[in-house]
């Protein structure tokens, strides 16, 4: 079985990298049999397989070096230096003579950097900090170059805690004077809890004896592309989940407040949390057990939390809570198999009078166990059979934000839309190339559709929208989406084993026009700006990632309409909104984002009025984008006949349905989304 797999953003590595320096010396040989049956395999399967060599080993050591320290306040130069000769372009070598000691080496000064800079916390802790003394800092958005000698060690990290205080007082109050009248009993207020919360990190780090294997072997595959992965058995498990709508749940979502405190947001009638009868929403989350290992939550990272709540492996789970600032009380919870409502199919229908069909497609999960038909692609059928019962016009298909999946559900949506032909090619690492054919004869529904797409729409989503483009199916409204058009499957390192996986990139395929959106991605026939476009990583912001590329057509394949009517309207929804509130507004803010993101910063002063101006510059931008409303009418938005029935049977669902409608109301997207559709069934009269 081929899969699809969802763009995953970068994670944070740093629990990951750190284990006793006994178990890494004597763990050296078993790490280098795994990286080798990895590079065995990869060589054999890959799409694109690359020699181990020099450049292969400045990669893994530079990334590895760089989730250890990237804030570079951990490392001296002349460790970094030592490191750097001794291993920057030995890795390989080292790799394929079966000797990986080099970790033992990398993790000893490793936890020496943490142990020291705890004791310089410590220190700091108890003296004063000189706010008076002139000095400034300077922010980077990339990696730099290492640059901390063993006497700068307490004055860089006085500076860095320096500023981490201002920046919480700064958050305090909209009122500069009164922040500085109140300067000193909130500055030891914020002194104490940031440094406590920095000691507690450290201690965290040293302590931890989550390995760091994990993540050499992920660096080692990521040489090869981005999505090729290294899964030991729970991270595999707990991915394959991720692919169903189905999830062992604690029925609970939680959120951070404005002191940055994990609380509890919803909690689900139906759910595990619920049963308890202890939790109520608001309640502070202090610590999480998985009966194995306790995170704090003020120092533990949110990628940690996280992975410990999600865990499929972890099904039992204690919650240490705190309510209203009384005493802390421990809840014990059992996972148990929930649906995923953010992750499943749901449809609504637009307008008395223009009555559209609107079907929203969250992720392309599957049902990876059996034949229960609880794949997305049958879902969407069941949707817009609903929606046609009530007479629809036109079809809106939003895959904003859709990040993948199982290929074979996305295979079998276009199916249900596209009559009969071939669907895309697929070109494996022998080069070979094969079809992809419509599995189904005839089409579910008929009339004009849109389909929203955007940054974060990618892998499956990316492969649905091009062949729905190519057919002239549908017209494509938003913008220019990720880029991958690669396909991943699951393997075994050790058929006997069963215990480490790869999650390997074995082909690329490519449209039935014989481009490939690889690296570029799918250019909508309407583009639109979005929030945050000029930040979003895209898959060319991946240094490993393959290159586009484009091969000579030979299908033959019957559109649906010509492509000058698509053309046509396409040109009268660009006029139309070219001077649209909205989105020329979208472009002025994210001009400013621009500003504060990408570009180089100056360096600032070490003052409280500077870093008060600064905060007040990102807060004032942030409530700019968080209550910045589309002008338009809101949209008429309502159930279809058959899901306003369902509802009354099942009531519990009604506020999630709610909430998914009022977001719809003034949605922009929809909103022009809707009149295309009118002006498609305007010219088709």
């Amino acid at each position: 079985m081929n899969l699809e797999f969802p763009f995953m953003k970068k994670i944070s590595l740093l629990l990951f990298l750190l284990t006793s320096t006994i178990s890494f010396g004597q763990n050296s040989a078993e790490t280098c049999e795994i990286l080798n049956k990895i590079n065995a395999l990869i060589q054999a399967e890959h799409l694109r397989p690359k020699p181990v060599d020099d450049s292969l080993s400045v990669f893994v050591f530079d990334n590895l070096i760089n989730e250890l320290d990237p804030s570079r306040n951990i490392f001296f130069k002349s460790e970094y230096d030592e490191l750097a000769q001794k291993y920057r372009y030995n890795l390989d070598d080292l790799i394929l003579k079966n000797d990986c000691s080099f970790l033992t080496d990398i993790k000893a000064k490793y936890v020496n950097g943490l142990i020291r800079t705890k004791k310089v916390l410590e220190k700091i802790q108890t003296i004063p900090i000189d706010y008076v003394k002139k000095d400034t800092i300077r922010f980077y958005k990339k990696s730099f170059a290492f640059y901390l000698k063993k006497e700068d060690l307490e004055k860089v990290w006085m500076k860095k805690l320096r500023y981490q205080i201002l920046d919480d007082i700064a958050e305090m109050s909209e009122n500069l004077d009164s922040v500085k009248t109140n300067f000193k009993s909130i500055e030891q207020t914020a002194k104490n809890q940031i440094v406590s919360n920095e000691i507690c990190r450290f201690n965290s780090l040293i302590e931890t004896n989550t390995k760091q294997e994990e993540k050499l072997y992920n660096f080692f595959c990521t040489y090869f592309d981005p999505h090729t992965a290294y899964f030991s058995d729970d991270s595999k498990s707990s991915f394959v989940a991720s692919l169903s709508k189905e999830h062992l749940s604690l029925g609970m979502t939680v959120n951070l407040n404005e002191k940055n405190e994990i609380i509890i947001d919803e909690i689900d009638p139906n759910g595990p949390a619920y049963q308890t009868g202890q939790i109520k929403k608001g309640d502070q989350i202090i610590s999480i057990s998985n009966q194995k290992e306790t995170l704090q939550v003020s120092c533990a990272s949110l990628e940690s939390i996280s992975s410990m709540i999600l865990s499929e492996n972890n099904k039992h789970i204690t919650l240490t809570l705190k309510r209203n600032s009384g005493k802390s009380f421990d809840v014990y919870i059992e996972k148990q198999m929930m649906k995923d409502e953010e992750n499943s199919v749901f449809s609504f229908i637009i307008g008395k009078d223009s009555k559209i069909g609107y079907v929203k497609i969250p992720s392309f999960y599957a049902d990876l166990d059996g034949n229960s038909r609880k794949g997305c692609a049958d879902d969407v059928a069941r949707e817009v059979i609903k929606l046609q019962r009530d007479s629809i016009k036109g079809l809106v298909i939003d895959l904003i934000d859709n990040g993948g999946g199982s290929m074979e559900e996305a295979i079998k949506l276009a199916g249900m839309f596209v009559d009969y032909g071939p669907l895309s090619i697929v070109i494996d690492s022998k080069k070979e190339k094969s079809v992809i054919n419509d599995p189904f004869k005839g089409v579910i529904y008929r009339g004009p559709i849109v389909v929203l797409v955007n940054s974060n729409t990618a892998s499956a989503s990316e492969f649905f929208s091009s062949i729905m483009q190519d057919y002239n199916r549908a017209l494509l409204l938003g913008s220019t989406t990720l880029g991958k058009a690669t396909m991943q499957t699951i393997l075994p390192l050790d058929e006997e084993k069963n215990t480490d996986f790869l999650k390997i990139t074995i082909n690329k395929f490519y449209r039935i026009t014989g481009k490939s959106h690889q690296y570029i991605g799918v250019k909508p026939d309407v583009v639109l700006p979005e929030f945050y476009e000029d930040v979003y990583q895209k898959e060319s912001d991946f240094p490993t990632a393959i290159k586009n590329d484009s091969i000579e057509p030979f299908l033959k394949y019957k559109t649906y309409v010509k492509r000058n009517l698509i053309d046509k309207i396409a040109k009268n929804s660009s006029e139309r909104l070219s001077d649209n509130y909205f989105f020329n507004n979208i472009k002025k803010i994210n001009l400013k984002i621009d500003q504060l993101v990408n570009t180089p910063k100056a360096e600032i002063p070490l003052t409280l009025d500077a870093v008060f101006n600064q905060k007040k510059t990102l807060n004032a931008l942030w409530t700019e984008i968080n209550t910045f409303n589309d002008e338009n009418n809101p949209l008429d938005v309502y159930n279809s006949s058959v899901n306003q029935f369902l509802l009354g049977a099942y009531p519990n669902d009604k506020t999630i349905n709610q909430y998914q409608m009022d977001n719809l109301k003034t949605n922009p997207y929809l909103n022009e989304a809707v009149n295309i559709i009118n002006e498609f069934n305007g010219n088709s009269k």
